[in-house]
């Protein structure tokens, strides 16, 4: 398994602060501050009761940390792993009221990214074989993009656009405002810096031809047949990126992958992944 890299706790943080805030409300856990006495040290584990791949678990352990510095965390399964029901994923000592309090919202940061991360996987390993890298898209959770697009990666995917200013992506709808795809990106050519991508979506090999005239770096063959993809492979003849996109599942993926092209996106790994279903509970 790859080493995954961790995003700045700077960026993840604010994150986990305001799913805290909003869970604690204006009086804290008051279940749990009437139950548990205040200095009771506790054990718990994160464990997985399904199969996949793990992600989340930064945003999971600072969940913790903001309740209590002193808390200690120790990630036994980290991002990008697989597990099995059964696997201890994280193990978190401290006081009892801590783990109580940031339990529901460590666990839903841990489950729905490791949601996202599965879903990459078996996208990934339907695909394998072929060059295609499977990215996903902008269709993500507000506020949750760059946890979810780095769960994609623990997934062993790769990342699409973070937003609309980091690249260039002609869409139908702007194509349709500039009245063609090679006018639309002669616009964008003219405005934007030189170290700005610039793709362009095509619905048909007219439209890609089209397309092409213009120079893209890369192309967006959307809802395209798997034959459909093979033609249009031909025709761009490694003058640009592919990206092929629209109704990808793990039972379609390859015959994409097989056309030939570069990429492979898919806007439901982050919109509409199912959760892993962890738990977590104590142990002493």
């Amino acid at each position: 398994m790859p080493e995954i890299e961790n995003l700045p706790d700077i960026l993840v943080e604010p994150l986990v602060r305001a799913a805290l805030l909003e869970d604690l409300g204006r009086a804290g856990d008051i279940t749990t501050d009437a139950i548990a006495p205040a200095n009771l040290a506790a054990r718990a584990e994160m464990t997985a009761r399904d199969a996949g791949v793990v992600a989340g678990l930064q945003a999971s352990a600072i969940a913790f940390r903001l309740l209590d510095p002193d808390v200690r965390i120790d990630i036994l399964k980290p991002d990008g792993a697989d597990v099995a029901p059964g696997d201890v994923v994280m193990r978190i000592d401290g006081k009892a009221r801590t783990i109580l309090s940031a339990e529901r919202i460590a666990l839903n940061f841990a489950c729905s990214l490791s949601g996202v991360a599965t879903a990459t996987a078996e996208l990934v390993r339907a695909a394998a074989g072929h060059k295609a890298r499977i990215t996903c898209t902008r269709k993500t959770t507000p506020g949750l993009r760059a946890l979810q697009k780095a769960a994609v990666r623990a997934g062993g995917g790769a990342n699409h656009r973070f937003g609309l200013d980091d690249a260039v992506l002609i869409k139908d709808n702007h194509v349709a405002i500039a009245g063609g795809v090679a006018e639309a990106i002669r616009r964008v050519r003219a405005k934007v810096g030189h170290l700005v991508k610039v793709e362009a979506e095509v619905d048909t090999l007219a439209q890609l031809e089209e397309a092409m005239a213009e120079g893209p770096d890369a192309v967006l063959l959307d809802n395209m047949s798997p034959e459909t993809l093979q033609q249009a492979v031909a025709l761009v003849a490694g003058r640009a990126v592919t990206e092929a996109s629209g109704r990808i599942t793990a039972a379609t993926v390859a015959a994409v992958a097989a056309s030939g092209v570069d990429l492979i996106s898919a806007g439901w790994l982050t919109h509409s992944a199912k959760s892993l279903d962890l738990g977590l509970d104590f142990t002493t």
